[in-house]
């Protein structure tokens, strides 16, 4: 059996209170799962920041690693090329093996010069990875802050959300889908949630404008679903003045 207008307008009428209700309980939790995120993408970027700095660092040590080893490398030759020249043949010899020595030293001296700004650039690292962890440490504490604050909020409230959860499941059953996505609709798109309204004192109670008195009775009717001529709100009745 089809269900009437006023059987429709009865099940979102709940449907809304229960949807106020948990907007309540989520409106007291305020900025605070926002927050929370916030610092967890703030935390996981510092510790981005830091890998990386740990990284750079390992690759300046190896770096000097390589040329420290060059540096023995280029001693070893001067060292054969010192001996070599104390058994030369003649004057072409001896200068070519000299210009081989001053080239190893000039290597030596580039690879110190490497070496000593390559240390420079690891204690640059070293200060921003320090500050960075401090940084890293003083929103790991704020994290824990604001995730105690929010358990606690969530905890006081859990059960009877859970309750309200399963009631809402519930009642958004009894409405046919067509209707329900329009309802979900209003509701994102209006500020205070509210997308189920009465009449009261002659106006819409979600934007409070005029509704005129054969458009309240079309209302009071409940023959067909009505909806706010300004906001888009669904006018499920008319509350009745009390003088």
């Amino acid at each position: 059996m089809e269900s009437t207008v006023a059987s429709k307008l009865e099940a979102l009428l709940k449907l809304q209170s229960i949807d106020s209700q948990l907007d309540e309980i989520r409106r007291v939790r305020g900025d605070l799962p926002e927050e929370v995120q916030d610092l967890e993408d703030e935390i996981e970027g510092y510790e981005v920041r830091v890998r990386k700095f740990d990284d750079e660092v390992a690759g300046l040590n190896e770096s000097i690693a390589q040329r420290k080893q060059a540096i023995k490398d280029a001693e070893s030759l001067i060292k054969k090329y010192e001996d070599q020249q104390e058994n030369v043949r003649n004057n072409r010899e001896y200068d070519a093996i000299t210009k081989e020595i001053e080239l190893q030293k000039l290597e030596i001296q580039i690879a110190e010069k490497k070496i000593k700004e390559a240390h420079y650039q690891i204690e640059q690292k070293k200060n921003e990875i320090e500050g960075t962890k401090s940084r890293l440490d003083e929103r790991r504490k704020d994290l824990e802050n604001k995730k105690k604050e929010l358990n606690q909020i969530v905890s006081e409230s859990e059960e009877e959300e859970t309750g309200l959860e399963k009631e809402r499941d519930s009642a958004a059953s009894q409405i046919e889908d067509r209707l329900l996505s329009a309802y979900s609709r209003i509701r994102k798109n209006v500020r205070n949630g509210l997308a189920v309204v009465a009449v009261k004192r002659d106006a819409c109670g979600g934007c409070f404008n005029t509704v005129p008195p054969q458009r309240q009775a079309d209302i009071a009717a409940q023959k067909k679903v009505i909806v706010c001529e300004h906001c888009g709100r669904i006018l499920a009745g008319v509350e009745q003045r009390v003088f």
